[in-house]
């Protein structure tokens, strides 16, 4: 049990002791394959519909009226608490909407029924399940081995902090106003990594067009070259030219993985899934037997460009000196060394926004699975500005994309302070912080018989004194 330190006028309970007898503690219902039907009105309510306070309204499961007659389904009501029995994350509750159509649930899901007579405030009691309290009591009393579950009778004993029902709605309604903030707060946030994408687009498209580099390059005429229209170059200047990508880059792919032929040396090897855009992992590096005339052919040097042929065709990257040495590259890799018109930085810039507008994809064959070959590759054409200029707009990209990517580091620890925000006003509020100041202002509404110790009382006389529910799947309603 977690040590609860509460506020005058609250009162430990268990989950349990705060429903009243008309409300419903149950797992929910077991529902077969066989039991279900397509065609049927009744929606069967699962795992993926059940988010962390919110009802994600996800699956698409039925099954007819008759069979949820026949199974003694209980069907939900507009305010239901839903209790995720299973991760991930384990316990993560929200309440039930209306989604005009009877519905039940499947057994994986927990039913909290609040009726008007109970103790907790069905709000109150979603964003206590998914405090990081009840968390970490879920946690520690879940069982099984490959995917741990709470049980309903687990989950009846776990004590709660108890509220005056009057505080319960002012706490409710403070948190609604405030994570409704941190929702706002989150969306704003989670939108900022797709405009820098898009910013890192356009000032690639800028780069590739020589609109970057206007003032610098100062005034020159423009003109369509012969691939403009295909390539959705527009007018470039009059002092850059094009090539095809063989008339200035030496290429190759790189050696067949076949064990059963190779032998020499264990070598490192950099394959497909080692490239990534303009960089590279290499925390999965394999090795393969290369012998001396392979190691010659094979070896990757600084500034070579290496480019996928498969996979995601044409994501690249350059390789330096800082990534080691005596490493080759397989055959689901292109090798390309530019000739001393052209940089492998410059190469890399148009590969990637010929990537990001998809024209690179008239170069792909495949239909599945995509691949760039050499002979597509033939065709690749490529401008060429000065390589005074070259450089300078590589410079200029690589200073704007240093900037995106310090803005992208600081939307992530903002998105992690966020994160950890919402765990920290759940906290508070079952400390009683969020309304210590409402209390002191109205004491008279919290005390005596509205106390929640005698609330606790009121309900357990009530329930001593109604019929005894008969025990199925749950404590349910004498109704």
């Amino acid at each position: 049990m977690v040590t609860l330190t509460l506020p005058d006028q609250w009162a430990p309970c268990t989950l349990d002791a705060a429903i009243s007898h008309n409300g419903l503690i149950s797992d929910g219902d077991w529902i077969e394959s066989k039991d279900q039907d397509p065609s049927g009105s009744v929606r069967l309510i699962q795992l993926a519909d059940i988010g962390d306070g919110e009802f994600r309204n996800k699956s698409q499961r039925y099954m007819s009226p008759q069979k949820a007659l026949a199974l003694n389904c209980t069907y939900l009501k507009k305010g239901d608490v839903l209790i995720a029995r299973m991760p991930d994350p384990l316990g993560r509750a929200c309440l039930f909407p209306n989604i005009n159509q009877p519905a039940v649930t499947v057994v994986d899901i927990c039913l909290i029924r609040v009726s008007n007579e109970s103790a907790i405030n069905n709000r109150l009691l979603k964003y206590w399940i998914n405090s990081p309290e009840f968390r970490s009591l879920m946690d520690q009393n879940a069982s099984g081995t490959t995917r741990k579950r709470i049980t309903r009778k687990k989950l009846e004993t776990f004590e709660i902090p108890l509220p005056p029902l009057v505080e319960q709605k002012v706490i409710a309604d403070k948190l609604d106003e405030l994570l409704a903030q941190v929702d706002t707060l989150k969306a704003r946030l989670d939108a900022i990594p797709a405009i820098l994408k898009r910013f890192r687009q356009s000032v690639l498209a800028a780069a590739v067009s020589g609109k970057l580099t206007e003032e610098w390059r100062g005034y020159t005429e423009e003109y369509l070259h012969e691939h403009s229209k295909k390539w959705l170059w527009g007018s470039i200047p009059q002092t850059w030219q094009a090539e095809l990508y063989p008339e200035v880059v030496n290429s190759r792919l790189g050696k067949m993985l076949d064990k059963a032929k190779n032998s020499g040396e264990p070598t490192p090897y950099l394959g497909n899934i080692n490239v990534r855009w303009l960089h590279f992992d290499l925390t999965n590096l394999q090795k393969i037997l290369v012998n001396p005339n392979e190691l010659s052919e094979l070896s990757v040097q600084s500034g070579d460009v290496l480019i996928c042929e498969g996979g995601e065709p044409g994501r690249c990257a350059i390789w330096h000196e800082s990534y080691g040495n005596k490493i080759i590259f397989q055959k689901a890799l292109h090798r390309a060394r530019v000739s001393d018109r052209l940089t492998p930085e410059w190469l890399v810039l148009n590969i990637k926004n010929d990537a990001d507008n998809q024209t690179l994809q008239q170069l792909f064959t495949g239909t599945t699975i995509k691949h760039l070959t050499g002979k597509a590759l033939k065709q690749y054409p490529i401008r060429l500005p000065p390589i005074e200029e070259q450089t300078e707009i590589v410079r200029r990209v690589e200073q704007l994309f240093t900037y995106a990517d310090q803005v992208e580091q600081q939307v992530k620890n903002a998105q992690a302070r966020v994160n950890q925000l919402t765990q920290s006003i759940l906290a508070k509020a079952f400390r009683g912080e969020l309304t210590e100041q409402w209390r002191q202002d109205n004491p008279e509404l919290i005390s005596g018989d509205n106390s929640a110790a005698a609330l606790l009382e009121r309900i357990k006389a009530e329930r001593a004194a109604a019929k005894p529910a008969k025990k199925t799947k749950g404590r349910k309603s004498d109704a």
